[in-house]
C-alpha cells in the first residue's frame, strides 16, 4: 500500500496556490499597463488630431503672428494655451505617457511656452491681473518636463536661452503660414 505524506502534500499545494495567484496578479498588473499605454497612445493620437484641425490651424497662425510682433496684448484667442494646459494637466497625472506627448508636441510646447514668456512676460502678467498664480501652471510644468526629456535625450544640455529663442522664432515662423487644410 503507498503511503501519502499528508503534510507534505499540503505544503505543495499551498506552495503551488501561492505561484498561481502571484502569476496570475504579474499578469493582470502587465494586461493593466499595456491597457494604460494604449489608452494614452489613443488619447495623443486624438490629441494630434485636434492639434492638425482646421480650427487650431487658424488659431495657432494667429497666436503665433501675434508672438512674433510680439503684440501680446493683441492675443485674441489662448485656445493654443489651453491645449497645452490640459495636455499638461494629463501628463502631469499620468493619463498620458510623457514621451509620447514628448514626441507628439515637445517643440510646439517649449517654443509657444518660451515666446509667451519673451520678451513679455505674458503668462505673469495674466497671473497678476487674474490674481491666480496658478495660471496654466500644468503648461509650465510640461515646458519644464520637455526641456529634461530634450536633455536627456541629447544627454547634454540643449536649451540655451539663445537656442530657445532661435527654436521658438523658428517654430512660430512656420506656425505663422499655416494654412487651413
Amino acid at each position: 500500500m503507498v503511503q501519502i505524506d499528508w503534510p507534505s502534500l499540503a505544503i505543495v499545494t499551498a506552495f503551488s496556490t501561492w505561484v498561481l495567484a502571484v502569476g496570475t496578479l504579474i499578469i493582470l498588473f502587465w494586461q493593466t499597463r499595456q491597457t494604460q499605454v494604449l489608452n494614452s497612445a489613443n488619447a495623443v493620437m486624438n490629441l494630434r488630431d485636434k492639434f492638425d484641425s482646421t480650427r487650431m490651424r487658424s488659431v495657432r497662425r494667429h497666436l503665433s503672428e501675434r508672438l512674433i510682433k510680439q503684440a501680446h496684448e493683441d492675443i485674441a484667442s489662448i485656445e493654443v494655451v489651453t491645449f497645452f494646459e490640459l495636455v499638461g494637466t494629463l501628463t502631469h497625472r499620468h493619463v498620458l505617457d510623457e514621451d509620447l506627448v514628448w514626441e507628439a508636441f515637445g517643440s510646439w510646447v517649449t517654443a509657444y511656452w518660451w515666446a509667451l514668456r519673451h520678451p513679455v512676460d505674458w503668462v505673469e502678467r495674466l497671473r497678476h491681473d487674474l490674481d491666480d498664480p496658478l495660471i496654466f501652471h500644468e503648461y509650465e510644468w510640461l515646458s519644464n518636463r520637455v526641456h529634461q526629456l530634450d536633455r536627456r535625450a541629447l544627454a547634454k544640455e540643449h536649451h540655451a536661452e539663445g537656442s530657445a529663442e532661435e527654436e521658438s522664432r523658428r517654430i512660430l515662423s512656420r506656425e505663422a503660414l499655416l494654412e487651413s487644410v
